[in-house]
């Protein structure tokens, strides 16, 4: 890949990534360990055109990234844990009302504010379900400096094209590491913008469906007038409770998703002749699951590694893949375990599913991870 050679920071991979993507509106609040997405976009997005805005708390920020987008404006916030609580309730207001909205939660240790400081991946199953009521959930989880690059870029070309809000799970270690990183050449990375209208304001609906499940998008300020809320809607923007449209509705924002497995499912799965056990991880605990993977081969002992990018939704397929092949399968992850409970679900019982769990602020070593290899082989 040609390109900009850079030394960056996991934080500020995001902020160039979301750059890159063409995103021109930052609102947030600062929060450990996300700050330096907000430093560094207060720095760079006035130089192109763009705003930033420091809000007066997580809600309001997640409030103004929505009305940024709704005039148009690529947007992001950035936050870790108990930000990504608060922004919860205007999260949901987004799905509903289908507004484009990149969220980035550097996750740390909790409940509550935790541990500022250290890492933790015990947002998982709050990024799924967070939010009230039936609602479509996207949510990636690069595992290095590069990927937080590029993903940040996907979030944003998915939430465009899907007219939806995505989530980034990066955490603390990935987020204050450094390493080379590839910036590359403009145009070199596609990328995706909103359904546009192709008809004059004055027969523009808002919520038209005629044309396929993502509605077209005008902007606020461009000679569209619609209605905006998040209560249950018809095509024009305005409140209904009929129940012939609220569930066609609401089964319709299920199918972005459930429709566009190709451009959201992402993984990695690295096969081994002969492997009885399998290792699912994400984040910087798949850094450790490979590390483990490695000494494991060298003692002798084959393993199948499944690397998780796209966390929601979750990849059955390959998870059962995996399960039809081994007897058991590994989980690390930075809580007390939330994804292992996924790939139970999934799997149904085809294979034995162990944890490797650590909630101290510490990361998983591989000598953790390794033992536990050892332990079942």
């Amino acid at each position: 890949m040609s390109g900009k050679e850079v030394f960056y920071q996991g934080n500020e991979a995001c902020a160039e990534g979301a750059l890159y993507a063409g995103c021109r509106f930052f609102a947030g609040y600062p929060i450990t360990p996300s700050t330096e997405v907000a430093e560094f976009l207060a720095r760079r997005l006035p130089r192109v055109g763009g705003a930033f805005i420091q809000m007066e708390d997580e809600i309001a920020a997640m409030a103004a990234v929505i009305g940024a987008s709704l005039v148009g404006k690529k947007s992001l916030t950035a936050t870790s844990g108990p930000g990504y609580s608060l922004k919860m309730e205007n999260l949901g207001y987004a799905c509903i009302a289908e507004v484009p909205c990149v969220i980035v939660n550097v996750m740390r240790g909790g409940p509550s504010t935790g541990l500022p400081t250290g890492p933790s991946q015990s947002d998982v199953m709050q990024a799924r379900w967070g939010t009230h009521g039936d609602h479509p959930a996207i949510a990636l989880a690069p595992a290095s400096v590069q990927e937080i690059f590029t993903e940040t870029v996907r979030a944003f070309n998915i939430s465009e094209r899907l007219r939806t809000p995505v989530s980034l799970l990066t955490d603390e270690i990935i987020g204050h590491m450094r390493e080379r990183i590839i910036i590359p050449p403009e145009g070199e990375l596609e990328i995706w913008d909103r359904p546009r209208p192709t008809v004059p304001p004055e027969q523009y609906k808002p919520y038209d469906i005629s044309e396929g499940i993502i509605p077209p998008m005008a902007d606020f300020g461009s000679g569209y007038r619609y209605h905006v809320t998040g209560l249950n809607h018809d095509e024009t923007g305005f409140p209904t409770n009929k129940p012939s449209l609220v569930q066609p509705e609401e089964e319709r924002l299920m199918a972005k998703v459930t429709e566009n497995l190709d451009i959201l499912e992402k993984h990695e799965y690295t096969e081994k002749e002969g492997a009885r056990i399998g290792v699912v991880s994400f984040g910087s605990s798949a850094r450790s699951s490979r590390a483990a993977i490695g000494l494991a081969a060298e003692a002798g002992i084959k393993v199948d590694f499944l690397r998780l990018i796209t966390l929601w939704p979750f990849p059955e397929d390959a998870a059962v893949q995996m399960a039809d092949k081994v007897d058991t399968i590994i989980v690390p992850e930075m809580n007390l375990g939330q994804m292992i409970e996924e790939v139970q679900r999934s799997i149904a019982g085809r294979a034995e599913v162990v944890g490797v769990n650590r909630a101290d602020g510490e990361p998983i070593t591989p000598a953790q991870i390794l033992d536990r290899i050892r332990e079942v082989a």
